[in-house]
């Protein structure tokens, strides 16, 4: 096997990885770390040597645009005091606890390289939170926090890991030059985020193909990410930054095309590039491990005391910011308080992922003086241990903390919110018919088709909003499931008749696909 079969193969396995993950109850994450690690014992595969300032580049700017997609300004400004007080003051915190740690605990490490370990190891990971919200059913604002701090950590992080590596590299540092280099990679960070953001949405304004705007925005982060980091900017507040931007921006410029597309594209970029990260974990740590020869074993006591030092400063972290603020947080938030329950469950809920594996992967082989870079392979044992640690302890029992703490999202609030929403979505839609009706003066008959289509397509999304809707409408619930059924066994006929014409000589394949994907949007 050659190194360029290896990527296809790590591709198959992420792919598998997922209908697998579900049916054993077991995150792909955990199932790609252990097939790159079986990889690595085949005498076949050949070590895996990434050059690390390939890393950051190729794999965060896809990963932090996927996650950025999912959130908003307004989600942030209205949780901003929690997520600024775990993406900046617990990333800080963290770094240097756990540089400490390292250096009292292995005095031959230098500080600068045990700081080195703190940055990386410091940011939880916005796609293990995603992951577990949705499936743990927590409460949205708790989620938005999670998300946010998973979001916005890595700014500070990379920031930090930036500084300390320079620091082993070059063997100099300033703590003045390092607090202006963190003012300055924010503020340019935020200009370059912001330019490409108005610059892509003018652009996809004047796209009028969903294909071309996707592709697009997956050429914009890894643009922003280059110019901001030639600029000596936070790289990630760019992606970060321009991602939000395109997200708000997309109410105007993005139709059903352009979402159906996007959701479906970024869906699946993020699982091959979590996939790949996953796996190069694995196949890595086979190297590290051959690298470190017989010394490897006096890295498990570091490795333990660093995931003690992580975990135990997120909670003493969490229940210190609770007991000063929580009070200010349940004013601003009546219906949702926060809770020390909450507060435990966001303490295990901080899951290391892609974020701590590509800043790992990242940290050179040498310094400017052409030595290697030291203790490089303690780092990486140190920093997959305790990726593995999220993996296989916490990411398994965060159901049971959940359940334990009775965190819980109010589903009978959220549903009426939805009823009230798709209430608002109909009469709009019936003013604006009744409007066209009277300017075009449209035919009862045709009026009164345009309007059970309406109910029958909230009927299909909210049947309780459409039962009000309905009622109101006095039109019965029948005359709707009849023309439901009918138009589905319409639409099923002329999708089979198109794919028998596709199967015949001389029609375009083409021509049949863009037929396909018009019946498709018109499925109610």
């Amino acid at each position: 096997m050659n190194h360029l079969e290896l990527p296809f193969l790590v591709l198959f396995g992420t792919i598998l990885a997922q209908p697998l993950g579900r049916r054993l109850g077991i995150a792909p994450a955990v199932l790609m770390t252990v097939f790159g690690c079986a990889l690595a014992l085949i005498p076949a595969v050949p070590d895996v040597r990434v050059a690390p300032d390939l890393i950051l580049p190729l794999l965060l700017p896809p990963l932090l645009y996927a996650a950025a997609r999912r959130t908003s300004w307004r989600t942030f400004a209205q949780n901003w005091g929690a997520i600024a007080l775990q993406a900046i003051g617990l990333v800080v915190v963290t770094a240097a606890v756990v540089a400490v740690v390292t250096h009292l605990w292995h005095p031959a490490v230098p500080l600068a390289v045990a700081f080195v370990l703190g940055a990386l190891v410091a940011p939880p990971d916005p796609v293990a939170v995603g992951a577990l919200a949705g499936r743990l059913g927590l409460p949205r604002r708790l989620v938005a926090v999670l998300e946010g701090e998973g979001l916005f950590n890595d700014v500070t992080a990379i920031v930090l890991y930036g500084i300390a590596v320079q620091a082993v590299v070059t063997g100099q540092f300033s703590a003045w030059s390092a607090a202006m280099e963190f003012v300055l990679a924010a503020v340019v960070g935020i200009a370059v985020g912001l330019v490409f953001g108005w610059c892509g949405s003018w652009l996809m304004r004047r796209l009028d193909e969903a294909a071309w705007q996707v592709a697009l925005g997956l050429a914009l982060p890894f643009a922003a990410y280059r110019l901001a980091e030639a600029l000596g900017g936070s790289a990630v507040l760019a992606v970060l930054v321009c991602a939000l931007y395109l997200t708000d921006a997309a109410t105007d410029f993005g139709g059903s095309d352009y979402r159906l597309v996007g959701d479906s594209f970024w869906a699946i970029i993020d699982m091959l590039v979590t996939g790949i990260a996953f796996g190069l974990i694995g196949l890595e740590l086979a190297t590290v491990l051959r690298d470190a020869g017989p010394d490897w074993p006096q890295y498990l006591g570091i490795s333990g005391a660093v995931i003690g030092a992580v975990v135990g400063i997120r909670l003493i972290w969490l229940l210190a910011t609770w007991a000063m603020f929580g009070r200010w947080w349940r004013r601003r938030e009546a219906d949702e308080p926060y809770t020390w329950r909450e507060t435990v469950v966001t303490w295990w809920a901080g899951q290391r992922g892609v974020a701590t594996v590509a800043l790992a992967l990242a940290v050179p082989l040498t310094t400017e003086s052409g030595a290697p870079f030291p203790w490089r392979s303690g780092i990486l044992f140190t920093a997959f241990a305790l990726v593995l640690f999220t993996l296989l302890i916490q990411g398994p029992t965060l159901p049971l903390v959940v359940r334990a703490t009775g965190v819980r999202a109010d589903t009978d609030v959220e549903r009426t919110m939805e009823r009230q929403l798709w209430t608002r979505i109909l009469r709009a839609e019936l003013t604006r018919l009744q409007q066209v009706a009277y300017l075009e003066d449209l035919p009862d008959e045709v009026y009164d088709r345009l309007h059970v289509g309406i109910e029958r397509r909230l009927a299909r999304a909210d049947p309780e909003a459409a039962d009000e809707a309905k009622a109101a409408a006095e039109h019965s619930a029948d005359l709707n499931r009849k023309l439901h059924r009918i138009n589905q066994e319409v639409l099923a006929a002329g999708r089979d008749e198109a794919m028998a014409a596709r199967r015949e000589h001389g029609v375009p394949p083409d021509l049949v696909d863009r037929v396909m994907r018009r019946l498709d949007l018109r499925s109610p």
